[in-house]
């Protein structure tokens, strides 16, 4: 495992001394703006992140953890009840870190350059939605910070290595292959997919398994990838396009059954649906991605993705690297389908 960088390494890189490194982070002292640059460059290149706070929790070894739940930093506070996975899969591994021994600390994602670094004095960090090229990965990595992810980043070629170490699997493939298979036998033929324009496997392992599902059926694919499918407004706008004035559901090229990844979404697709005239489910069906309490209230079909059970796989997992112990065998099957009204037969 490599080591941290140091403040003599980053000055080693600019070619500089000690204290201009010091005085670049600190504000203290005279530094040339070019000699700055310079500075924070190297610092960038080696993965160092100076941070007061960091230092003081590593000479007391705490025991802390980090989460970086990435999709909290675009998340308004109204949204948080159509997804509330994250703050089921935080309250739950707060719970299992304290019991194995540690705190867990919710922080944002430190690679940013504009985020505070106090997630790097933990002694190791749970990340949720890696993706492709995942800059904090690669930062963990460089500064020996060990790290398990929620799910998985997808490799450069578009492919997946479920047997990759340091990952807690969210079941993408079945999941979505159950959730199409249901609305099938709930009547549907022609499904179409909702998901958000994302790098993580949730948004692009789905989408590929959908086009696979389709393909094998001789059904055709309808996928629209939507820049913010996180509120119901997405859900609203895929209807509107995928249902043009006077389109009958099941012909006209209109779909009569929608998969929607998040919940919110699906409970707008199913307001405007009902609003043009369409009766849910007897001629659209939904099923939503992931469940959520708006969910619930709508009698809307969604996937339990059980992410309290995910979270006390991943601070298991965790806990495990920092102590040298093998990671236990886990058994298949996290995720389950929730059938309500929505695709009643």
């Amino acid at each position: 495992m490599s080591k941290r960088p140091r403040i003599a390494d980053v000055a080693r890189r600019a070619g500089v001394s000690v204290t201009t490194v010091s005085h670049t982070f600190s504000g203290n002292g005279v530094v040339a703006a070019d000699t700055r640059e310079r500075v924070r460059a190297a610092a960038h290149e080696l993965g160092y992140r100076p941070d007061v706070l960091a230092q003081g929790l590593r000479r007391s070894r705490l025991s802390v953890i980090a989460l970086v739940a990435r999709p909290l930093d675009r998340i308004a506070p109204d949204q948080l009840h159509g997804v509330d996975y994250f703050l089921r899969l935080a309250g739950a591994a707060a719970m299992a870190a304290l019991d194995a021994g540690y705190c867990l600390m919710l922080v944002g994602d430190p690679a940013r350059d504009d985020a505070p670094s106090a997630a790097l004095a933990a002694e190791g960090i749970l990340l949720t939605e890696p993706t492709l090229d995942d800059p904090l990965i690669d930062l963990c990595e460089r500064i020996g910070t060990p790290c398990v992810t929620v799910g998985l980043a997808p490799r450069a070629d578009g492919t997946w290595d479920d047997g990759a170490p340091g990952h807690v699997g969210i079941e993408t493939e079945r999941i979505t292959a159950d959730v199409l298979e249901h609305l099938a036998a709930a009547g549907g033929r022609a499904i179409a997919f909702l998901a958000a324009d994302e790098r993580d496997e949730w948004s692009l392992r789905s989408v590929e398994v959908y086009r696979r599902w389709c393909a094998a059926r001789a059904m055709p694919a309808r996928v629209l990838l939507h820049a913010d499918a996180i509120g119901a407004e997405a859900g609203r706008d895929a209807v509107d396009r995928w249902f043009p004035a006077g389109a009958v559901p099941g012909s006209d090229g209109a779909p009569d059954a929608l998969f929607c990844l998040a919940a919110a979404p699906a409970v707008g697709a199913m307001e405007r649906l009902r609003e043009l005239g369409h009766a849910i489910p007897g001629a659209v069906r939904i099923a939503a991605g992931s469940d959520a309490e708006e969910a619930r209230a709508a009698d809307l079909t969604a996937v339990d993705l059980q992410p309290e059970e995910l979270a006390r796989r991943a601070v298991t997992a965790l806990v495990g690297r920092l102590r040298g112990t093998d990671p236990p065998a886990l058994p298949v099957g996290v995720g389950r389908l929730v059938v309500r009204g929505s695709t009643a037969c």
